[in-house]
């Protein structure tokens, strides 16, 4: 039973330490660090101002759609290159493939600049 409960050994070495350095680095901001809270510290900070307005204001829709459009050509990055390092094989397929999904990301670009939604007022 004992060489059963060695085998253990170094795991539970392993949760006492990480246990004992997590409770350790949780704890020591309390001991170390100042606490000097003044209205400074203390008031609403946004954006190199103070807040002026409710944080449940309305939005204009451009910026849900510069947000999309962010994340469609963030994908389409992490898409293009694994697809650039694998051209060799997959060849006419692949190539073709790739460039039916960038033609319709590009049709979905150019609705969007028709629409206006790139033009800020």
């Amino acid at each position: 039973m004992t060489d059963f409960l060695s085998e253990y050994l170094a795991i539970i070495l392993f949760l006492g330490i990480s246990l004992g350095l997590g409770i350790v680095l949780l704890a020591l901001p309390f001991v170390v660090a100042p606490v000097k809270p003044d209205a400074e510290k203390l008031s609403a900070y946004e954006c190199g101002f103070n807040a002026f307005d409710d944080a449940r204001m309305k939005f204009d829709v451009r910026f849900y759609l510069v947000s999309i459009l962010f994340i469609i050509f963030d994908l389409e990055v992490a898409f293009l290159f694994p697809w650039a390092i694998t051209l060799g094989e997959t060849g006419l397929f692949g190539f073709f493939s790739m460039m039916v999904f960038l033609g319709v990301l590009t049709v979905g670009f150019i609705y969007e600049w028709k629409k206006g939604a790139l033009e800020w007022e």
